[in-house]
């Protein structure tokens, strides 16, 4: 069967680590009783019917049912004076149970418990079909300014925080996935789906939490066996960045570091600053830039630069390359040579970076190359 599923193209949906079935269907159990109840009594009147009036089995199925629900269509043949007896107690019984079955249903509605369970369920699936996303660790005002960036960006992403009223916060923020957990509890991490995601941003206002993140985070990737995650954390004081960093953060912020860095940049290159703030910062700028990976299967692989003609074809150009070992290499010469799963940062049009990584993430050397 998976066989003709891949030949044919087919893609099963991706399922959550944890599915919330076993809590689902808990609540669904109290609408046992009456469902079994409609169907005995629907099994029972039908047998009576047959037996105590001849009825076929198609008849006595629809009498049943329109004296059960007290529709009142009336007989489908005349009765007889036991059937009439027969009649009156199916339609006591009917009531009965339909009396039950309200009860029930107005129970677990006044609870709520299904209706959480069910949204929490819905949106769990929902994260799962993420792929590259960012688990946003803990939410306050700076959650709420990262997360307006992201969404400006088009980069998925799921806030966690254990926060009972998470539900009416993420309204107010415009989170599309949240979860009510501990970012760093095997809760949190597999509600989450941080076996897909891109990496994690957290930033907890106490540095224990960010710690916990961290070490959960970095001992999930050795347990699944994948690429490290992208960890980047908030600190309030340069102690702090120095514990975070030791312990695999992959970038820290603190708040006098981000504010001394680009005071110094308007100081010294006001210019520049202006230039950046103007064209890469706002959302509604027609210049962009980007990091574009080179997979092993690129066409682009062991070429030099120039060969990608990406100036030309795509109006982008090429400001720098980081080799997957190797340093950073700023403003490459045509000569360089790209290797596997190197990194281009290209800057240009919105357009002409899409443009660009279609051509970098060909196997085959496309024709337009050869008309430029």
């Amino acid at each position: 069967m998976k066989t003709i599923k891949e030949f044919l193209g087919w893609k099963t949906s991706p399922k959550p680590h944890i599915t919330l079935n076993d809590e689902f269907y808990g609540h669904l159990s109290p609408f046992r009783l009456p469902l079994i109840l409609t169907v005995l009594t629907m099994l029972i009147g039908s047998i009576g019917y047959m037996v105590i009036e001849g009825y076929p089995l198609m008849d006595a199925i629809y009498q049943t049912g329109i004296t059960f629900t007290t529709v009142g269509f009336g007989e489908a043949h005349p009765l007889s004076d036991a059937g009439r007896i027969f009649t009156i107690t199916l339609i006591i019984f009917g009531f009965v149970v339909f009396s039950v079955a309200v009860g029930i249903i107005a129970e677990v509605v006044k609870k709520g418990e299904f209706q959480k369970i069910a949204k929490e369920r819905k949106m769990l699936y929902e994260i799962a079909r993420l792929k590259q996303h960012f688990v946003v660790c803990y939410h306050n005002e700076f959650t709420a300014q990262v997360t307006t960036q992201l969404r400006a960006n088009h980069i998925p992403f799921v806030v966690v925080d254990p926060r009972e009223d998470m539900e009416e916060i993420a309204k107010k923020h415009h989170y599309p996935y949240f979860v009510t957990a501990e970012p760093h509890t095997e809760e949190g991490v597999l509600k989450s789906h941080l076996s897909s995601a891109k990496g994690v941003i957290t930033l907890a206002d106490n540095v224990a939490d960010n710690i916990a993140v961290i070490a959960s985070a970095r001992l999930y990737e050795k347990e699944i066996e994948r690429h490290k995650y992208l960890i980047i954390a908030s600190a309030k004081n340069n102690e702090d960045d120095q514990k975070l960093t030791k312990l695999g953060a992959d970038s820290v912020v603190t708040a006098t570091k981000l504010m001394a860095k680009r005071i110094n940049a308007i100081a010294v290159r006001p210019d520049m600053e202006n230039m950046l703030e103007e064209f890469l910062y706002r959302s509604d700028t027609p210049l962009d830039m980007e990091e574009v990976k080179v997979s092993k299967t690129s066409w682009l692989v062991l070429k030099k630069i120039k060969q990608a003609r990406l100036r030309d074809i795509a109006n982008v150009t090429i400001i720098g390359i980081t080799p997957k070992e190797g340093h950073f290499i700023p403003m490459p010469k045509g000569d360089t040579i790209v290797m596997p799963k190197s990194k281009l940062i290209v800057i240009g049009t919105s357009e002409g970076i899409r443009k660009a990584k279609a051509i970098i993430r060909r196997r085959e050397k496309p024709e337009e190359i050869g008309y430029v």
